[in-house]
């Protein structure tokens, strides 16, 4: 049977290559929807939802954005995530390169967006409060607060050693989901699901140790608002993409894919 005019229609209009234009508008919405979706949670509505509010919202806002851009970009929103994927071969060097800078435009605009909305708020103190930033120390959200307003000391949460623990483990678990969910093999239609849940359950694990990051844009998009936060932003970068490339390393390992196979 001759495939009717609208069919043929269709098949041409899914053939058509996406250009590089709409990916990184993908990506650049994809991410701002990311920092509000997840911190906006947190910093608006944290007190209300909890730290499991917070995971399920930055689950939920990936599992949603997956299936919305995911056509489009391949939903990475995660500097991480385009390192990974360029072991692969699955973006070339210079897609991953203008991925990650369409990815850090859509968090700086979103970290901005939130804190307009935060500040708007009389009782806010940028001091106190922040903007969901990422920290350790003094800055982990396991630190604690002693004495009066006057003499008031801060007990401090978790070290160093274990954000660098749980950025590396943990982006490395995000990022082999993530390739491992949408291998040719794999079921792509739940890819959407699996990867969101896994991001949850990062977050209800890392929340209380360095408000979790796994993610280079969503921690860059906030640390300016949190005073303190921004010279601690640097290990937020450095080992959720040392995790991206161990989770590339072991989706590469287990699955028998390198950059001269097709994924």
């Amino acid at each position: 049977m001759s495939p009717t005019a609208q069919e043929v229609v269709e098949t041409v209009v899914e053939q058509r290559p996406i250009s590089l234009g709409r990916k990184l508008l993908a990506e650049c919405l994809g991410t701002f929807v990311l920092v509000m979706g997840g911190v906006g949670t947190a910093v608006i509505a944290g007190h209300k939802v909890g730290y499991l509010g917070v995971a399920l919202a930055f689950g939920f806002t990936l599992l949603f954005l997956v299936y919305a851009i995911g056509p489009i970009s391949g939903c990475h929103v995660n500097p991480a995530v385009t390192v990974g994927q360029l072991l692969l071969g699955r973006v070339s060097a210079v897609e991953a390169v203008y991925y990650i800078v369409a990815q850090l435009i859509g968090g700086f605009i979103s970290g901005g967006v939130l804190y307009a909305i935060a500040r708007n708020l009389p009782t806010y103190d940028r001091t106190v409060d922040g903007l969901g930033a990422n920290g350790w120390g003094a800055h982990s959200p396991s630190s604690v607060g002693v004495g009066d307003p006057l003499s008031r000391i801060t007990i401090n949460g978790y070290g160093l050693a274990a954000t660098i623990t749980v950025e590396i483990i943990l982006t490395a678990l995000l990022v082999f989901v993530v390739l491992a969910s949408t291998d040719r093999i794999s079921n792509v239609p739940l890819a959407g699901l699996s990867i969101g849940i896994t991001l949850a359950v990062i977050h209800m694990i890392a929340i209380p140790i360095d408000g979790t990051s796994v993610n280079p844009a969503r921690s860059l998009a906030v640390a300016p608002y949190q005073d303190g936060a921004g010279t601690q932003v640097w290990a937020f970068i450095v080992f959720p993409l040392i995790g991206g490339v161990l989770g590339a390393l072991i989706y590469g390992a287990l699955f028998g894919r390198t950059r001269d196979l097709d994924a």
